[in-house]
């Protein structure tokens, strides 16, 4: 990456005024080298000279001469430097850096924007982890995506990432569950019932009811154990919910049942080791985890008096689990729900003796669907929230996993049904794909023009020198960038990001520019541009299907 070799540059120059007595290594990785926000102010800047002048008692502008004296012997990258304000360094680079960018697409193909900074590493992403009580709703929705997004962000730089979904098949919602749909087999039948008063509303209920009844008829009336509508609930539910991961494009490589750490034991495991390391004691017949030894304000009860384990138990008991398994890192995407249970989570493996900076928590705030600005109530047929799989029949997969990627996870996403079904460029999704759409296009018109697409290395790159074409050469040159930040933070938006800026600039450049004039100019330029669409094209590509979109040729 440019970047990548503009820093090793600053950092030689940095070492070389170490040595020639310039200054002392006492900034050594504290400085920084960032893109300007503002135009005019180069390709990059840094603050080295800033950071430098308290450390060394010197005026940062004499810093930043000096520095500007060391980085001005590089001829083969850097155009001109300029220091401003209080001691920055504007560093402009000479056209061809950004020229020869095109040299990098095609060599790498497939795999432009994909490194190797988290090879040798294990990673575990939990995600989804709905509990099997009803089809998954938007807000699980979200969180699918953004876990999908992550994970395929971590793939793309090296990671080895193993997908989980922790499926909640015990404690007291399974029996209520159960229950529920014990009540409306029996009302199905005309039986007396008594419906829970925390019971499971949707009509999904009396489906599951009428599925148990054509299965087992009236066999079951008078059954007092839940289990048998318990476990055909579960089923049924489970399908569902697979199905919708399915259409959204969603693999997993292990559903992880919550009811297996209490057959094996690890219940009452953890509660023993707490035990025998003094952290719990029991206070009005329950059982008391002493969270106050860890910074927290109160204690928390992991059992209460009628025996059953509280969330935070099974939770402490399954991240556990996880450390065993060997993975070098945990990142756990949950709604913002779990904002309260998370310390406790952390505490527990704490106080197990395990490290809990190798887990990480995404939290996400929920979803907002809007029509005309008004929120929006649809259908309660399956449930008594909006469903994904009521979303997917509006706007399709494509079109949801885009929108719901395109805030920070610890923002409120309002979702505008009216913009994400529009064919218009206001439509970041329809202005994405089309923008991949319209540069097929053109190498399908070159193609019927008899015009040759050239290799990048048949071609003169100094003809792209329109202010537009260099401006889209730096942004396919910060592409791996985008990607390495997006995954070491986790933030997919920024992956969305840098499509909709690409796009933006592209169509822009599209508007002003031809790409193949049967009027104009010499073939040189066209295939210097034929090149520069080439290239466009495969970043558009690789930056959709890596975030699990499409990338349609024709529109």
């Amino acid at each position: 990456m440019i970047i990548n070799n503009l820093q090793d540059l600053l950092d030689a120059c940095f070492k070389q005024g170490v040595d020639e007595g310039k200054w002392s290594d006492k900034a050594a990785g504290k400085y920084s080298l960032e893109v300007p926000k503002r135009e005019g102010q180069g390709d990059y800047s840094t603050n080295m000279a800033m950071v430098m002048a308290g450390m060394e008692k010197k005026n940062p502008r004499e810093i930043a001469s000096a520095l500007v004296e060391l980085l001005s012997v590089d001829d083969s990258m850097i155009e001109k430097l300029e220091i401003a304000g209080p001691g920055f360094v504007n560093i402009f680079l000479k056209q061809k850096v950004w020229q020869d960018v095109l040299h990098s697409v095609y060599a790498a193909g497939t795999d432009f924007g994909k490194s190797t900074i988290g090879k040798g590493k294990n990673v575990m992403v939990e995600f989804v982890s709905a509990n099997p009580t009803g089809p998954l709703s938007i807000g699980h929705g979200r969180q699918a995506i953004l876990g999908d997004a992550i994970a395929r962000l971590l793939e793309a730089t090296g990671y080895s990432v193993y997908r989980e979904y922790y499926f909640n098949d015990a404690g007291r919602q399974m029996r209520v569950l159960g229950q529920s749909t014990q009540a409306r087999y029996l009302e199905l039948q005309g039986e007396k019932f008594e419906f829970p008063e925390d019971g499971y509303q949707g009509e999904y209920i009396r489906d599951i009811a009428k599925e148990l009844f054509n299965e087992k008829g009236d066999s079951l009336i008078g059954q007092s154990d839940v289990l048998p509508f318990t476990e055909k609930a579960v089923e049924l539910i489970f399908a569902d919910i697979s199905s919708t991961l399915t259409r959204m494009g969603i693999e997993f490589d292990n559903y992880y049942n919550e009811h297996s750490l209490y057959d094996e034991g690890h219940i009452d495991s953890v509660v023993q080791e707490l035990r025998d390391k003094g952290l719990v004691y029991e206070k009005d017949d329950a059982v008391w985890f002493e969270t106050t030894k860890f910074g927290h304000e109160k204690d928390r009860v992991i059992i209460k008096k009628t025996g059953e384990p509280t969330y935070r138990l099974p939770d402490i008991a399954y991240h556990r689990e996880k450390f065993k398994r060997g993975f070098d890192w945990m990142v756990d995407v949950f709604g913002s729900d779990h904002i309260a249970t998370v310390p406790d989570v952390m505490a527990g493996l704490e106080a197990l003796g395990y490290d809990s900076n190798k887990v990480t928590v995404v939290l996400h705030q929920f979803v907002t669907l809007t029509r005309k600005g008004k929120q929006v109530k649809m259908s309660t047929r399956k449930a008594t929230f909006v469903t994904v799989d009521e979303l997917l029949d509006i706007v399709g997969a494509d079109v949801a996993r885009f929108y719901l990627m395109m805030r920070k996870a610890d923002s409120q996403l309002e979702f505008d049904l009216d913009l994400a079904t529009s064919e218009e460029k206001e439509n970041p999704v329809y202005y994405v794909q089309y923008g991949h759409a319209r540069l097929c296009s053109i190498l399908r018109k070159a193609l019927e023009l008899g015009i040759t697409v050239p290799g990048v290395k048949e071609v003169d790159l100094t003809l792209l020198q329109e202010p537009e074409e260099i401006q889209l050469l730096k942004r396919i040159a910060s592409y791996p960038g985008v990607i390495e930040s997006a995954a070491r933070d986790l933030a997919p938006h920024r992956a969305i990001f840098f499509l909709m800026e690409l796009a933006g600039d592209w169509h822009s450049y599209y508007n002003k520019h031809k790409v193949i004039d049967p009027e104009n100019v010499e073939q040189s330029v066209t295939d210097a541009r034929l090149c520069l669409v080439t290239a466009l094209q495969q970043v558009f590509k690789n930056g959709l299907e890596l975030l699990g979109l499409t990338a349609p040729e024709k529109m």
